[in-house]
């Protein structure tokens, strides 16, 4: 049986990528990056929040299936029949 936590590449790379759109984010709110003065802070650091928050989903969904297919195999049609 694989490890719950082990996950695949592709998840890791959009899960590091979320977490850098949110930092980039509290940057924004906070004026420590700079942006020129025709955008608007608050909008564009909500997009790259909620855009942060959507590439961390895979990751979730991906450990907890994990987790509910290790705790209740039953639910999963996978009973492990070495019994």
């Amino acid at each position: 049986m694989q490890s719950v936590a082990r996950l695949p590449r592709f998840v890791v790379v959009l899960e590091a990528a979320g977490g850098l759109l949110i930092l980039g984010a509290l940057l924004l709110i906070n004026h420590w990056l700079p942006l020129p003065s025709l955008a608007d802070v608050k909008t564009l650091a909500t997009v790259l929040f909620i855009a942060g928050v959507v590439l961390m989903l895979p990751a979730a969904w991906l450990l907890m299936w994990r987790t509910a297919k290790a705790i209740a195999p039953q639910l999963f049609n996978q009973i492990d029949k070495k019994r």
